[in-house]
């Protein structure tokens, strides 16, 4: 429910905002803008234009700003910071509040219309439009339009009696505002803690849900490829056999030594030798236990997941500021591929910050190749393992800043962990300033020649590992 006219009038008879300084502008949502404003005390000016919810009040709830700068917003600050407010009043009682504002450019004035249907702010410059909140070109409610305000009705006398507006009951221990402010938390359709709430538990439940379906099936999949034993066994019977494998067979029963000669079927590829059959399984018993490693890393981090988003909702729960709850959740439901779109390029594979130092990790020759081409310049640092297929570390440089041997030993052991040198828990590499490399002619995407280049032997530290780790988990936490 949006303010009455009568309401209007008793806010602005409250406030007294004559002879108040704007000091700062901020925008919490789409809909939200605040004037923190100054006279005899701070005074929080919430503007809402959220159809249903319009309304103009002071707040006491702490105001988050929103994430990106936007336009309106902008402006305000730009032509409104500093401004005097020489008078505030509503026009005809028609739900139009002016401000009249005297800043550093002249005389301005600022229309707030509290319509549901029709809701903006309108920056005006002499009778010309600076800018709207939104734009209406249909309504002549652009930049640079003529802006004319709403005249007031003629009474008909012929016409029902005009509805009286009265305000709505509050607590008379509290001020006008402060019971407006407490209602709209509490009750409002956009803003309330109830919807909010509730709002909350539906996105957090189906997260949740979410990845503990997908946290089963990798359950699931590591237990299949805990039996991927089978696959070596079955390989070594036919490798012991091999004078007893018929060319072009697609099944043999064999003898299995290991279960008292008990028989067992082997199917076969007919197309195959019985020798490359036998490095079928073999191949397929290398890639089960290569993947079984990288499924316990996904297990553990989907558990890390949801154990995280369980601490979210549960934090949620328990606030009271509605403001802090609404931005939360739109700040979770922004598009994966947006939530980077003021930067250049989102940048792929994984970052990690180590004593104040940015690390970044390519895990796959495309997210190596992308990292080398748009995100690390001439004077950061590469790292590689020297003799294992892995992914590049970069450090990032800091101007006049030599990398530290700790960084540098961080960097090392995220160039083991993600390399085929995990499993033996060392390896040497070698690194070089990204300016020392140059692409290999006709090689594999990412393939780079290193020059100038030193060596360094590095033994994986899961302390140091789980320092990066958690990290990295602060860092998406704040995305």
């Amino acid at each position: 429910m949006s303010l009455n006219c009568t309401e209007i009038d008793k806010i602005l008879e409250e406030l007294d905002l004559e002879g108040s300084y704007i000091q700062k502008i901020v925008q919490s949502s789409y809909s939200v803008m605040v004037l923190h404003l100054y006279k005899n005390r701070p005074v929080n000016l919430l503007i809402c234009l959220e159809p249903g919810a319009c309304r103009l009040h002071e707040t006491r709830q702490k105001i988050p700003k929103f994430d990106k700068p936007l336009r309106f917003m902008e402006l305000l600050r730009s032509r409104l910071r500093g401004a005097k407010i020489t008078k505030a009043e509503q026009l005809n009682h028609d739900r139009i509040v002016k401000l009249s504002l005297e800043a550093a450019s002249g005389s301005l004035h600022l229309y707030i219309r509290l319509w549901s249907g029709a809701a903006n702010m309108i920056l005006t410059d002499n009778g010309v439009i600076v800018d709207a909140f939104y734009r209406r070109p249909s309504r002549h409610e652009i930049s640079g339009e003529s802006w004319r305000e709403p005249e007031a009705a003629q009474p008909d006398t012929a016409a029902q009696p005009a509805k009286v507006y009265t305000i709505r009951s509050y607590d008379p221990a509290l001020s006008f505002n402060e019971a407006i402010d407490q209602w709209y938390a509490q009750k409002a359709p956009v803003l309330s803690l109830e919807a909010l709430r509730a709002e909350a538990e539906q996105f957090y439940g189906l997260k949740i849900e979410k990845l503990t379906r997908a946290l089963e099936k990798l359950t699931a999949k590591k237990q299949s490829f805990l039996e991927s034993g089978t696959l070596k066994h079955q390989g070594d019977i036919l490798l012991a056999n091999l004078y007893r494998i018929p060319p072009g067979a697609s099944v043999i029963e064999l003898e299995d030594y290991a279960e008292d000669n008990r028989i067992i079927h082997i199917n076969l590829d007919p197309r195959k030798t019985a020798q490359e059959n036998a490095a079928v399984y073999y191949e397929r018993y290398k890639k089960a236990v290569s993947g079984l490693e990288a499924l316990t890393d996904d297990i553990e981090a989907s558990k890390r997941a949801i154990e995280s988003l369980i601490a979210e909702r549960e934090q949620l729960r328990h606030e009271e500021n509605p403001h802090i709850i609404d931005k939360i959740l739109r700040k979770k439901k922004i598009p994966a591929q947006q939530k980077h779109a003021a930067q250049e390029k989102e940048r792929p594979g994984l970052t990690f910050y180590y004593q104040d130092w940015i690390l970044y990790v390519g895990r796959t020759a495309a997210e190596n190749d992308e990292l080398l081409r748009h995100h690390v310049r001439g004077k950061d640092m590469w790292l590689h393992t020297r003799d294992y297929a892995g992914g590049y570390v970069f450090i990032k440089n800091k101007n006049g800043k030599t990398v530290p041997l700790p960084v540098l030993i961080a960097a090392g052991n995220l160039a083991v962990f993600y390399s085929k040198a995990r499993r033996n828990g060392q390896a040497d590499l070698y690194y070089t300033a990204v300016k020392n490399l140059r692409r290999a002619k006709n090689a594999p995407k990412g393939t780079v020649l290193p020059s100038n280049e030193k060596n360094l032997l590095i033994k994986l530290d899961q302390t140091i590992l789980k320092q990066l780790e958690d990290s990295q988990e602060r860092a998406e936490a704040h995305i």
